[in-house]
């Protein structure tokens, strides 16, 4: 997960710095031990969201709530109810924690989802939202620490349609940036916690710009899905009319990238894919 190592660092830096200040100030000032005190609680409060999930969904949510496949094997992080039991999103510079996590390859690389026999509506816009656990590096740069996933849906739960990735750019410099990511998931902070920061379905799927939305997350629309090897025309042309049921998410790492014939690289060397927080629909039926 690279939210443990990141936070963990967040936190030793913390300790060092009140050890710095007790060892250097015989006497340090109260306002000086109250607010590290504050710092490294507002820290844990603010990444880990302890009171998110509450047990219920939001009325009016339209999030896939039901698992149709999840194989993953990461320690910890391999309890699938934690991509359907709401969105705990950790903010813009931290991720959540309440996640199920892909392998980075094999069966455990795929998480299947649905909305319990419903139908996700082709309508106008950004039809549906899929929320990871990217997180903004800093505040002052467009670096991201995420893990990219390929996107894919289906009417029959056989014949899975996606969005084109080809304009991946593989320099390793530009790599943990988004605009390296076109038409791949998993890119941008989520924003949206069902406890701390609750949103309408209108504030979700509402644009602040650049491909970014209100609570965070990657957007996604029926009519940019392309064929591919599982998807002729008429299986595309029935989702874009009909819809879909199904979503598929797998970590890129698990994806054959066609320019190498390996799977895409991660900017990073984190032991584990996609992390999913979980799928919002902006209409079912």
């Amino acid at each position: 997960m690279k939210t443990k190592s990141y936070h963990s660092i967040r936190y030793l830096m913390i300790i060092l710095l009140f050890l710095n200040l007790v060892n250097c100030t015989p006497k340090p000032k109260n306002n000086q031990v109250e607010l590290l005190a504050l710092l490294g609680s507002n820290q844990i409060t603010n990444n880990t969201r302890l009171n998110c999930p509450s047990g219920i969904l939001p009325t009016g949510i339209p999030i896939a709530d039901t698992v149709v496949s999840a194989n993953s094997n990461v320690s910890g992080f391999n309890d699938s109810s934690k991509a359907i039991n709401g969105i705990c999103g950790g903010g813009d510079l931290s991720g959540s924690l309440d996640v199920y996590a892909l392998n980075l390859t094999g069966v455990g690389a795929t998480l299947v989802l649905s909305w319990g026999g419903k139908t996700v509506k082709n309508i106008a816009g950004i039809d549906f939202i899929v929320y990871e656990n990217a997180f903004r590096v800093t505040e002052s740069n467009d670096r991201y620490a995420f893990d990219p996933m390929v996107v894919q849906v289906s009417f029959n739960g056989t014949n899975y349609c996606g969005f084109d990735i080809s304009g991946f750019n593989s320099s390793v410099a530009d790599s943990n940036k988004i605009s390296s990511w076109p038409g791949f998931g998993g890119l941008r902070p989520v924003l949206y916690n069902m406890s701390t920061n609750p949103l309408s379905l209108e504030q979700l799927f509402t644009s602040t710009g650049s491909g970014f939305l209100l609570g965070g997350g990657d957007g996604f629309n029926i009519d940019d899905l392309i064929t591919n090897v599982s998807c002729d025309s008429t299986a595309l042309n029935n989702i874009k009319t009909q819809g879909f049921k199904f979503i598929k998410m797998t970590s890129a790492s698990a994806v054959t990238d066609p320019n190498t014939g390996l799977g895409y690289v991660y900017p990073h060397s984190y032991n584990n894919g996609s992390d999913i927080d979980g799928v919002v629909a902006k209409s079912i039926e």
